[in-house]
């Protein structure tokens, strides 16, 4: 299932969701998560200021994958950013850099 996120609370409300089909209590979850009970309720309250290392250490552990979609036209500077090659180099195009001189 994708699911929009527009707001902590989203990210709390899929955590608190996955935990309980998952039959694991909040400081089971939160221990194997590396973080305070205290943190993760808040988390799945929708706190706004959670640190947001500590929450892809949750969704981790949750199994819960967490993708941005970004505009096409930031692909190319996101991979050299990132320094990942381009999935698809266009066809025909030279993927080897020239020195301009």
């Amino acid at each position: 299932m994708h699911i929009p996120i527009n707001q902590v609370s989203d990210v709390g409300n899929a955590i608190l969701a996955v935990r309980k089909e998952s039959g694991v209590r909040q400081d089971d979850a939160a221990g194997s998560a590396g973080v305070s009970h205290v943190f993760l309720r808040d988390l799945e309250r929708g706190k706004e200021t959670v640190q947001f290392g500590r929450v892809l250490r949750v969704l981790e552990e949750l199994g819960i994958r967490m993708v941005l979609e970004i505009p096409s036209t930031a692909e190319a500077r996101f991979l050299a950013l990132s320094g990942k090659p381009s999935p698809n180099p266009s066809a025909g195009e030279d993927t080897e850099r020239k020195d301009p001189m």
